[in-house]
């Protein structure tokens, strides 16, 4: 059974840095386009970024130029690089093969002074 397992989250003041992690097994993820999303209180599930290659790299306009997404293939792990963080950036953070029912179980972001 294929698991996502995702690290990182915590509490961070505004303005703050955090480097979230989805370590994959039972899928090479090199053949994925892999994703995160994000679930604010009382919210949706909601889009945050994805990849599938380099060249093929994709992130919601909330986040752009403040968010990373980047992966490592030899660890088979995706990286969610956050800098300049917001109050309403705060949210579980899900890891996502794109276009299946495969979830993470999420990690919790606070974003708080």
């Amino acid at each position: 059974q294929v698991q996502l397992v995702e690290s990182g989250g915590g509490l961070v003041q505004p303005g703050g840095s955090l480097t979230l992690s989805c370590v994959a097994s039972k899928i090479d993820i090199k053949w994925y386009e892999m994703g995160w999303y994000r679930q604010a209180p009382g919210k949706q599930r909601e889009f945050v970024a994805s990849m599938a290659t380099e060249s093929s790299i994709h992130c919601a306009d909330s986040v752009k130029g403040r968010f990373t997404i980047s992966s490592d293939t030899a660890q088979n792990t995706v990286y969610l690089e956050m800098n300049s963080l917001k109050p309403e950036d705060t949210a579980v953070y899900y890891c996502n093969v794109l276009r299946t029912n495969w979830w993470g179980q999420g990690t919790q972001v606070t974003v708080s002074s």
